[in-house]
């Protein structure tokens, strides 16, 4: 109170300061919106030179026009493909990941089949894990109700984590894949016999970009993002995931989505 009375701020006053939050807010949202549109321009024109990479590789190592008199030709060019599909693959999972960390991602969750999607996946893998003479093993220890999943998003997950174990489990060894009832949820657990991951750190490689062991991971040529997709997947699907590993002891994957009701499986 001043010598001449109380002092009153105006209406004005208070509709200024209930202003600045939503200010900050619109100026969040913006560089958000930025960001997308940027992570969309700079993925397709990633995605556009990949493609004609990855397609005149293919050509050329397959000897379509012809056959190459020097096989190290061949070979070269199955590099080049190798080389510019795996580019491929971790543009699309950055934009996955933007995708899913903006809450953008176009999700069509409904009852599905697990045993369906880990067959598939098992498919795709198979090659690859047999080159190192890796056993990937199905196990389902009961006849198991629809799961609440999108489609895509559910095989992305299984993909993933399968094909992580088998990245990081030394040659000879096996992954094993086990799909069971836990009351209201249907789990997959992905365990594998690999080096494991210390306690300490199975938090951290949840996070986009972040991975374990250095040297293990410069072999694996891995960007620590196989995980972070799953994650955010699993809560965007009401679902979860847990890593229980230790050093040594391989990791054991173990993701958890909601059973779908049978009103929903019978709409299905």
């Amino acid at each position: 109170m001043t010598a001449s009375g109380p002092r009153f701020l105006s209406s004005s006053h208070y509709e200024k300061k209930a202003a600045a939050p939503s200010a900050a807010t619109a100026r969040r949202q913006a560089l958000e919106d930025s960001k997308r549109s940027f992570l969309r321009m700079v993925s397709h024109e990633l995605r556009t030179p990949l493609n004609s990479i990855i397609g005149f590789s293919e050509i050329i190592s397959c000897e379509l026009y012809g056959p190459i008199n020097d096989p190290r030709y061949r070979e070269h060019a199955e590099i080049i493909r190798d080389s510019g599909q795996k580019l491929l693959r971790l543009v699309n999972q950055i934009m996955e990941i933007a995708r899913l960390e903006a809450g953008a991602a176009d999700l069509d969750i409904r009852p599905e089949i697990a045993r369906s999607a880990a067959d598939e996946v098992f498919q795709m893998l198979q090659h690859e894990a047999s080159q190192r003479g890796i056993t990937l093993r199905l196990e389902e220890v009961e006849p198991l109700p629809l799961v609440l999943a999108d489609a895509r998003g559910l095989k992305t997950i299984l993909f993933n984590l399968i094909q992580n174990a088998v990245t990081y489990s030394p040659d000879g060894g096996e992954v094993l894949v086990t799909l069971r009832r836990r009351g209201r949820e249907v789990s997959m657990e992905v365990r594998d016999q690999g080096v494991g991951i210390p306690a300490k750190d199975l938090a951290r490689v949840m996070r986009p970009f972040e991975q374990g062991d250095s040297a293990l991971t410069r072999r694996a040529q891995g960007a620590g993002l196989g995980l972070p997709i799953v994650k955010l997947l699993c809560d965007a699907m009401g679902g979860r995931l847990r890593l229980q590993s230790a050093a040594g002891g391989g990791l054991l994957a173990c993701v958890r989505l909601p059973v779908a009701c049978a009103a929903e499986t019978a709409a299905a």
